[in-house]
């Protein structure tokens, strides 16, 4: 069975490009073998991270970032049952915040501001399938 797994936390210390690059890499050589794809989102300390696969895999991922001490104020804010995944073509998208357009922000958010701690987990949802078809996801 496959799920979809949204969540949002903040990090314990800031973030540099290098740690974060760090983060997408091992994301994108282990998430393959565990049948993980989804994209990640940083920015302004936030971090917003959309997970598919099989329920053990999903819910094993969500508990390791629970437990991570890089990681604190873990919000849940969507999960669900699929019958497809969003995300298949990304062992671990990445979110070019660079490129967003602040009118795309607008259109799902109460400012140009990212905050998934202010939005629904629909409502991420649909912001994130609007940057996959933007072209505002990095891949390797």
């Amino acid at each position: 069975m496959l799920v979809r797994l949204l969540y949002a936390s903040r990090a314990a210390s800031p973030l540099g490009e290098a740690e974060l690059s760090a983060i997408v890499k091992k994301s994108r050589e282990h998430n393959p073998a565990e049948g993980l794809t989804g994209l990640l989102c940083y920015t302004d300390g936030i971090f917003i991270q959309v997970l598919e696969g099989g329920r053990s895999a999903v819910n094993a991922r969500y508990k390791h970032i629970i437990d991570d001490p890089r990681h604190k104020d873990v919000m849940l804010l969507s999960y669900t049952e699929i019958t497809e995944r969003h995300f298949a073509g990304w062992s671990m998208g990445q979110v070019n915040l660079h490129r967003l357009n602040p009118a795309l922000m607008l259109k799902y958010g109460e400012s140009t501001k990212l905050d998934p701690y202010a939005m629904s987990g629909a409502t991420l949802m649909k912001l994130f399938e609007e940057l996959v078809n933007s072209g505002a996801i990095v891949c390797a």
